[in-house]
Order: structure tokens, then sequence, then C-alpha cells
């Protein structure tokens, strides 16, 4: 049995998960397995998924594909990545798990950068600090999130009701059984292509108008705005608010 179970959402993301599984196969940490729910793409996601030696489940809009994963996953830890997360450092892994058993962590978050211009930076760089500052009180987590199987399955997985946000709300709930923290690995990259194609005051006012609704009014389970997900060129798969 792994100790960790590596779950991948997708859609038609031929381009950008062959980097990622890369960066996943060059890591000095082998015991793993990783589980790709896949949406239903009309390109090469799936051979490219199975050519790196992937477990294949039916996904959905990334709430769902996320639980559909972790439904086969055999890990005794779930890690939960976008499929354009296109750099993780030199033994982030190994690190990763380590520092999260020494401090016995139920749920925890770690350092995301886009691999975006210098606004793309300063903006990170302050919502990172934020989460490593207030991590002993509040729990914040987006993209990426490494929680206990144990953890993950009493509190049920992922609201498949909420439209955007649902990995700050999983981190949340978990927060509310076990413990959260923030580890401080060198920063994973992900690619800036939503800020690229819709624009980045349009997609950064949407997050922001998301984290106020979130604050004042909990999960985002009402058509706040349009979001996509992941095929962001094609318009068939926008989807209003996630």
């Amino acid at each position: 049995m792994p100790t960790l179970s590596i779950i991948i959402p997708t859609l038609n993301e031929e381009k950008y998960l062959p980097i990622l599984l890369s960066q996943i196969k060059k890591q000095n940490f082998t015991d793993y397995e990783i589980i790709v729910a896949d949406a239903g793409s009309k390109d090469k996601t799936v051979e490219i998924a199975k050519s790196f030696g992937c477990k294949i489940v039916k996904g959905g809009l990334p709430a769902r594909g996320r639980n559909e994963g972790a439904k086969v996953a055999k890990g005794e830890m779930f890690l939960f990545m976008d499929a354009d997360n296109i750099y993780l450092p030199d033994g982030f892994l190994e690190k990763l798990i380590s520092e999260f058993k020494r401090r016995n962590l139920g749920v925890a978050s770690f350092p995301i950068y886009p691999k975006g211009n210098f606004i793309d930076k300063i903006c990170y760089f302050f919502y990172n600090k934020f989460v490593e500052i207030f991590q002993r009180w509040t729990a914040f987590a987006t993209n990426s999130v490494l929680i206990k199987r144990e953890i993950f399955e009493r509190i049920g997985g992922f609201d498949e009701e909420i439209l955007i946000g649902e990995d700050h709300d999983l981190a949340k709930r978990a927060s509310k059984i076990s413990k959260f923290g923030f580890i401080k690995t060198e920063p994973v990259l992900t690619s800036p292509r939503r800020f690229e194609i819709e624009g980045r005051l349009k997609t950064y006012g949407k997050y922001l108008l998301a984290g106020l609704y979130m604050l004042f009014f909990g999960p985002v389970k009402k058509k706040i705005f349009e979001y996509r997900f992941n095929d962001l060129k094609n318009s068939k798969n926008k989807i209003k608010s996630n």
C-alpha cells in the first residue's frame, strides 16, 4: 500500500499533464501512486496518463473528479494537485511528507506561485505569507492540498455543490477536526494560462469576489460569475461560477 496517493482532475490537458507527471517522476520520494480523474478529454490526456502508469477514473468538475479519484486511492495520505502545476522543486514530496508527519498534521497547504509576471508574484507572495502567518487560526488552500485519508473520509471529501474554492472549503472543514499547517517548501509553480487568456484584472477580481463571498456567506454554491474548468481555450467547457 503506497504512503501517498496523488490525485489529478483533468480535461484536455495533453499539453500540461506530461509536464506535471515528469516532475513527479523526478522526485526522490517514490512511495506513491498517481490517479487521473478525467472529465471526458477529447485529446491525448488519457493516453498520456496511461503511458506514465497512472490509474484512470471517470471525473467531472474538479470536486467530483477529486472525490472519484479518492474512491480508488490506496494511500494513507491524499495529495490533490491541478494538472497545470508545471514545476515541483527537487525533494518536494519527501520534504512535504516528512514535515506533514513530524508536525502531526491532518491537512496542509504549501507555497504555490504562477510562473507569470511581477504582478502575479507579488499577489501570490502576499497570499502565501498570509496563510503562513495565520495558519494557527485558520486554514487556506488553493490549487493543491495534502490531507490524511482518515480525515478526508470523516468530513465526506470535497463538497461537489461548491462552484469555486472547493479546496479551501475542504481545508477549512478538515481543520475543525485535525491540525492544519502551512509547510514551507520551495514554491510549486503553476501555469499562468488563466491570467493570460481571461486577463489579470478580471481573474483577480473573480478571486477577490469569491473570497469575500466565502468570508461573509460561506461556500460559493450560487452562480455569482462565469469561471472555466481546465480546458480554457474551449468555450464549451465554460461553467458558471467555477
